[in-house]
């Protein structure tokens, strides 16, 4: 299936790769080469972080994974239900302290979520899509995929191929089918202070 355009309708140039990212919920459980989920990664390790620090780490599995696709199929909320179509799940992780001097990291989830985009808005060129979501048991995340309690769960993402949107239950479909929306910059970018 080709990639799902669903053009953001920006109100100045952005680059393309902005305006072709959203978050699909029909995804096909067709596999996803190798090299495009080492693509995917590889975008995310270039993100940007305070000190250089690249807090994120990422745990992913494959539909072909077994147990460990089970594992983080388990995390999901009955809500995001359809996520379990997408050929791979995964779930990011910010370390919260910075490993040069031990001190915390408050930029930790801010830089995972960077990286995340970054991942995310690398999918298009590739034909894939992604859906990053708030709706996993994230107090059960850590202990489940092996991380200590040095990392706090950021999100769990669903990525793919493109599905039928049609296999969609009718509120999917609908949330499919709606247009994209954004505050207007007015309402978030204040100019020497906030108003």
């Amino acid at each position: 299936m080709d990639y799902p355009h669903k053009l953001a309708p920006a109100d100045a140039p952005i680059l393309d790769a902005f305006r072709e990212r959203w978050s699909p919920l029909a995804f096909s459980a067709e596999p996803v080469e190798e090299e495009k989920i080492v693509t995917l990664f590889e975008a995310a390790r270039w993100a940007p972080s305070s000190y250089n620090e690249q807090p994120w780490r990422y745990v992913y599995a494959t539909k072909e994974d077994g147990p460990a696709r089970e594992r983080l199929e388990s995390l999901l909320l009955p809500g995001n239900a359809w996520a379990r179509n997408a050929f791979f799940l995964a779930v990011s992780f910010a370390r919260k302290t910075f490993t040069h001097n031990g001190k915390e990291n408050h930029h930790a989830l801010h830089d995972t979520g960077a990286a995340s985009a970054y991942l995310a808005a690398q999918c298009p060129s590739l034909g894939l899509i992604a859906h990053q979501m708030a709706g996993f048991k994230v107090d059960e995340a850590n202990a489940l995929l092996g991380l200590s309690a040095e990392f706090i769960p950021g999100s769990m993402i669903a990525i793919g191929y493109p599905g039928d949107p049609k296999e969609l239950d009718p509120k999917l479909l609908e949330r499919e089918h709606a247009p994209r929306e954004r505050k207007p910059q007015k309402e978030f970018a204040f100019r020497g202070k906030m108003q």
